[in-house]
């Protein structure tokens, strides 16, 4: 995963930089460990190419209030970008956690990242007017299969 998000470009809607190594490893054990607020879980993936294995970016799920709502998020590397991979790895993660007993599903999106808007919306979310630390929260709009 160093290499898939070592590009600075990923970080230019998100905030951050490129983890070397031993962050990274840091940042993984964290998740793993969960969250520490009650009434939340975390669920982690690397998404991965069906044929090969390699990995290309990873998912995320915050499950809130006792499993009543979660906020998810997506991160593909710049080479794999334009491809479909976010969308069909956003379309799962909706279905898991509509599957799961969760519809009330959010993202959010800086209000110029169009590529992320367009997985949002192909994922089964639409745009509201809400606005969290400058990011746009779109919500499940209807299942999105």
């Amino acid at each position: 995963m160093v290499d898939v998000l070592a590009d600075p470009s990923l970080y230019a809607f998100i905030g951050g930089a490129p983890h070397p190594l031993p962050e990274l490893e840091a940042l993984y054990r964290r998740w793993i460990q969960g969250a520490t607020r009650q009434g939340e879980t975390w669920h982690n993936w690397v998404i991965r190419l069906a044929d090969g294995g390699d990995a290309i970016g990873h998912l995320q799920a915050t499950v809130l209030d006792d499993a009543r709502s979660a906020d998810i998020a997506w991160l593909v590397g710049t080479a794999w970008q334009g491809r479909g991979y976010a969308t069909e790895a956003a379309r799962a993660l909706v279905a898991w956690l509509e599957a799961n007993g969760i519809d009330a599903i959010s993202a959010h999106v800086h209000p110029d990242h169009a590529a992320s808007a367009r997985v949002a919306e192909r994922a089964g979310l639409a745009a509201t007017s809400e606005i969290e630390d400058g990011e746009v929260v779109w919500r499940r709009a209807s299942p999105a299969y």
